[in-house]
C-alpha cells in the first residue's frame, strides 16, 4: 500500500473504505501494523522538533524492541531479547493467549504516542487517528490483547526510561558551553546562537541497548593536527576543498539524497528503516521477519549513534569549513550546511555502516534494491547492488558534501560494522 506522506501525517495514513483484516487473517493484520505505524513513525520524526538523528534512533531502537517481543511471545521458533540486551529484564508472563495482530497494535501505539508525546498538534491528530482506523480495520475490540500490548510497551518503556536519554532539553543544546583551546577543537559553524553550544554533548554516556558499554567499539585517533602543506591533516582538507570545487551533478545529488536533515527529513536513521520497510513491502516479508529486521537494524542504528558520539567528543575536532577557511580559503563555501557538533567520526558513516552490516547479515551478499525514500521530496530513486554499496555512498556524500574528513568516512564505517555485531550476535530465534 503506497501513500504519500501528507496522507500519513493529515490521514493517519490508513484509508476510510479499506475492508477490515479477518482475525483470522492474522499474519497480514500483523504486518500491516508494522508498516502502518513505522510509516507514521518516520513523518513525526519529520515533525517533531527534538528529533535529531540520535534521538530519532533511540525511538526507532525501542520501537523494534517492543514491536519483536509483542510478535515474539507466541511466535514458534521466536525468542524474546530480555536477559540480552543491557538490563531488559524478562517481561511478565502472559495470563492468556492473545492475537498477535492486536497485541501488536496495541504495543505500538501506546509506545508511539509515549515516545512522541512532545510531537505537534498534527501528529497527535495524526497518532490518534492511526489507533482509531488501524484499530478499527484489525478489529481491535479485544480487550486482552490491548491490554498485553500496552504492557509490553510499558515494560520496555520503563527500562528504555533509565538510559540516560529520555529528557531533551533546549532541543539538544546545553545553555553553557566551553569550547576547546587547542587549534584542532572543535568551533562552533553556525550564527544560530542556540548551536553555538554542540548537540547533546552527553549522548555517548548513554547505556547502549546490546553493546557492552559506548566505548565497546573505539577508533584510532584522527591524522594529527597540521597546518602544513603535504601532512596527513592538510592532505585531508584539501581533498574535500577539491573535490567541493569539481563536484559533479550526481555527487551533488548524492550529498543531498543522503542530508536527511532534522525537520526535513525521517533523519540518516529513519532513512535506513525506510529502506527495511521498503523491501518488506516489494518482497512481502512475514510480519516475523519484519519484525526482526526492524529490530536488529534499530538496535544497532540506536548503538551506533551512541558509540560515535562518544568518540566524537573524546576527540572534539573541527569541521572541515572551520580549517579550510582558517588554512586554505577564507571564502570557501561547502555544498551542506554544517552540522552543530564535532567531525571524528562521520555519523552518517557509523550509522550506515552498523545498518548496511546488519541488513547484509539477515539478507546476504548481492542483495539489491531500490531506494524511493525521497521520491515524494521531488527526489530521483536510487539502486544499489547491495547494502554496502549504499553504505559507501551515504558515508562519502559528506565528503561531498563538504563536511567532513576522509578519515571520519572510512573510520565510521569501520566502527559502525564493529557496533553491528552486537545486534546480530542477539539470539533472536531458535
Amino acid at each position: 500500500m503506497n501513500l504519500n506522506r501528507r496522507a500519513i501525517l493529515v490521514g493517519g495514513g490508513l484509508a476510510m473504505t479499506a475492508p477490515r483484516i479477518a482475525l483470522a487473517d492474522d499474519s497480514d493484520g500483523a504486518s500491516l501494523a508494522l508498516r502502518s505505524w513505522y510509516r507514521l513513525v518516520f513523518e513525526l520524526i519529520r515533525h517533531t522538533a527534538t528529533f535529531s538523528p540520535p534521538v530519532a534512533s533511540r525511538a526507532l531502537g525501542y520501537l523494534g524492541v517492543i514491536a519483536w517481543e509483542a510478535l515474539a511471545e507466541d511466535s514458534p521458533g521466536a525468542r524474546s531479547v530480555a536477559g540480552q540486551l543491557n538490563g531488559l529484564p524478562a517481561l511478565p508472563a502472559a495470563t492468556t493467549a492473545t492475537m498477535p495482530a492486536l497485541r501488536l497494535h496495541a504495543a505500538l501505539s501506546a509506545a508511539t504516542q509515549s515516545l512522541f508525546s512532545n510531537t505537534g498538534p498534527s501528529g497527535l491528530r495524526a497518532l490518534r487517528a492511526m489507533d482509531a482506523r488501524l484499530g478499527e480495520r484489525l478489529g481491535a475490540d479485544r480487550e486482552d490483547a490491548q491490554v498485553r500490548g500496552r504492557a509490553i510497551a510499558a515494560h520496555v518503556l520503563d527500562w528504555a526510561a533509565t538510559d540516560g536519554g529520555q529528557t531533551i532539553e533546549n532541543m539538544g543544546f546545553p545553555t553553557s558551553w566551553q569550547t576547546g583551546s587547542a587549534p584542532e577543537s572543535w568551533v562552533p559553524t553556525s550564527l544560530i546562537r542556540q548551536q553555538q553550544a554542540p548537540l547533546l554533548p552527553g549522548w555517548g554516556r548513554n547505556r547502549p541497548l546490546a553493546m557492552p558499554d559506548a566505548a565497546a567499539c573505539p577508533l584510532p585517533p584522527p591524522p594529527p593536527y597540521s597546518e602544513e602543506p603535504g601532512s596527513a591533516f592538510h592532505a585531508e582538507a584539501l581533498e574535500v576543498y577539491d573535490t567541493a570545487r569539481l563536484l559533479t551533478d550526481e555527487q551533488k545529488q548524492i550529498a543531498r539524497f543522503w542530508s536527511d536533515d532534522p525537520m526535513l527529513s525521517p533523519t540518516p536513521p529513519g532513512h535506513w528503516m525506510a529502506i527495511v520497510l521498503q523491501i518488506a513491502e516489494r518482497d512481502d516479508l512475514p510480519a516475523i521477519r519484519l519484525a526482526e529486521v526492524l529490530a536488529r537494524c534499530g538496535i544497532a542504528v540506536a548503538d551506533a549513534f551512541i558509540a560515535c558520539w562518544a568518540s566524537k567528543y573524546d576527540f572534539d575536532l573541527l569541521r572541515p569549513v572551520t580549517y579550510i577557511r582558517r588554512v586554505i580559503d577564507p571564502d570557501w563555501q561547502p555544498l551542506l550546511i554544517t552540522p552543530p557538533f564535532p567531525e571524528y567520526p562521520s555519523g552518517h558513516s557509523t550509522m550506515s555502516g552498523a545498518a548496511a552490516t546488519v541488513l547484509t547479515t539477515l539478507f546476504g551478499p548481492g542483495f539489491g534494491f531500490d531506494d524511493a525514500t525521497h521520491v515524494d521530496d521531488g527526489m530521483p530513486l536510487r539502486r544499489f547492488a547491495d547494502f554496502n554499496e549504499a553504505a559507501r555512498e551515504a558515508a562519502l556524500s559528506r565528503l561531498y558534501g563538504g563536511i567532513h574528513f576522509r578519515s571520519a568516512i572510512d573510520r565510521g564505517l569501520e566502527q559502525g560494522a564493529c557496533v553491528a555485531a552486537h545486534a546480530t550476535a542477539l539470539r533472536m530465534t531458535t
